[in-house]
C-alpha cells in the first residue's frame, strides 16, 4: 500500500487532531462564549474547572497546528480561541467608567502622538489651501463663487456690503442669519473630518486634496471679510470655535494618512494586517475627534450669542489651542499600578 505524501498527510494528520481534540474545542469555544456574553456566574462548577484545562489544550493543538503545517483555516481558528480563552481567565476586568477614563488619560492622547507626523502633513496641506483661497480671491474675487459650495456663504460674499458682513461678526443669534452661516460652516467641517478619514484608505490622496480644499474655503471666507477691513474680527470669530474644529479636522486627515500610508508601503506585514493595525490607531484619534468636533460645535453656539468682543473671542481661541496642545504632547508620567 503507498504512503499518503503532500496534501493527503496533511488531510489525515488534520482528521486525527479533529477526531481526538474537537469536541474539546467546542467546549471551550462554548465556554468562552458564555464569559463574553454574560460572566463566571453563568457557568457552573465543572465548566469552570475545566477551562483553564481546556485552554491548556488548545494551546498544544495550536502548536501542533503550526509545526506540523497543518491547514491554515484550523491553525487561525484555534489561534482566536486561545486569544479568547486567554483574555477571558488572564485579562484584567475593567469597568465602563474606568475604560473611559483611560482613554482619555492615555489611549486618546497617546495615539494623537503616535500619528504627529501625518498630523503636521494635514496642518501644511491646510496651510497651503488657506493661503491658496486667500490669493485667489483678493486676486480676482469671482473665484469666490467658483469655490464657495452653494448656500454655505450665506450672502457673505464679496457683493456684500461691510455693514452687512460685520452685522454677521455680531449678530447675538437673535435675527439668525449668523445662526445659519455658522450652522453651515460647523456641518461643512464636520463631514470634512469624516471624509478625510473614511477616504483615507485610498492612499491618502482624497484625504490631502480634501484637507486643501478645506483649507481654500477658509481663505476665501477670510480674503472677503479682510478686503472690507474686517480681517481681525473675522479672525477672532473664527478662533472661538476654529482652534478646536480646525485640530479635528486635521487629527481626522491625519487618522485617514496612517491609514493610507499602512495600505500603500504595509512594510513587512501584508497588507490587510497592516490596514488593521493602523486602524487601531485612527479609530482611538477619531472617537476623540468626534469628542472635539462636540466641543467645538458647544464653543461656536454659545460664544457665537454671549461673547461678542473680538479680543475675548481670540482669547477664549487661544486658550483652547493650547489646552489641545499641552493635553495631546507634553509629556506625562504613567502610573503602571493602577
Amino acid at each position: 500500500m503507498s504512503t499518503p505524501v503532500g496534501s493527503d498527510v496533511i488531510y489525515l494528520n488534520t482528521t486525527r487532531l479533529r477526531l481526538a481534540c474537537e469536541a474539546d474545542w467546542d467546549r471551550l469555544d462554548h465556554i468562552v462564549s458564555l464569559l463574553e456574553k454574560k460572566s463566571a456566574k453563568s457557568l457552573d462548577d465543572d465548566d469552570l474547572l475545566a477551562l483553564p484545562v481546556l485552554y491548556r489544550g488548545a494551546l498544544s493543538s495550536l502548536s501542533v497546528a503550526r509545526e506540523t503545517s497543518l491547514d491554515r483555516s484550523l491553525a487561525r481558528y484555534l489561534e482566536q480561541l486561545c486569544t479568547r480563552a486567554y483574555f477571558q481567565i488572564y485579562g484584567v476586568k475593567v469597568s465602563g467608567w474606568r475604560q473611559v477614563a483611560n482613554f482619555f488619560a492615555d489611549g486618546w492622547p497617546g495615539a494623537v502622538r503616535d500619528i504627529w507626523r501625518e498630523t503636521l502633513v494635514a496642518l501644511l496641506l491646510t496651510v497651503l489651501g488657506t493661503l491658496l483661497g486667500y490669493f485667489l480671491v483678493r486676486g480676482d474675487p469671482s473665484w469666490f463663487f467658483d469655490l464657495m459650495p452653494g448656500g454655505m456663504a450665506q450672502g457673505r460674499d464679496p457683493t456684500a456690503s461691510v455693514q452687512a458682513l460685520s452685522k454677521t461678526l455680531y449678530d447675538p443669534g437673535k435675527e439668525g442669519f449668523l445662526g445659519i452661516f455658522a450652522t453651515a460652516l460647523f456641518t461643512h467641517n464636520s463631514q470634512t473630518a469624516l471624509f478625510a478619514f473614511a477616504l483615507g484608505f485610498a492612499f491618502g490622496l482624497p484625504t490631502a486634496m480634501l484637507l486643501i480644499y478645506n483649507g481654500v474655503l477658509l481663505g476665501a471666507l477670510f480674503a472677503v471679510f479682510a478686503s472690507k477691513g474686517l480681517g481681525a474680527p473675522f479672525a477672532s470669530w473664527i478662533m472661538i470655535h476654529g482652534t478646536t474644529e480646525l485640530f479635528a479636522i486635521m487629527l481626522a486627515g491625519a487618522a485617514g494618512f496612517r491609514i493610507g500610508t499602512a495600505v500603500a508601503f504595509p512594510g513587512p506585514l501584508a497588507r490587510l494586517d497592516a490596514a488593521v493595525q493602523a486602524g487601531r490607531t485612527a479609530g482611538l484619534v477619531m472617537l476623540g475627534v468626534v469628542a472635539m468636533l462636540l466641543v467645538a460645535g458647544i464653543l461656536e453656539g454659545v460664544g457665537r450669542q454671549t461673547i461678542l468682543v473680538d479680543w475675548q473671542r481670540a482669547a477664549i481661541g487661544s486658550i483652547m489651542l493650547f489646552c489641545w496642545l499641552t493635553y495631546f504632547y507634553l509629556p506625562r508620567r504613567h502610573n503602571h499600578d493602577r
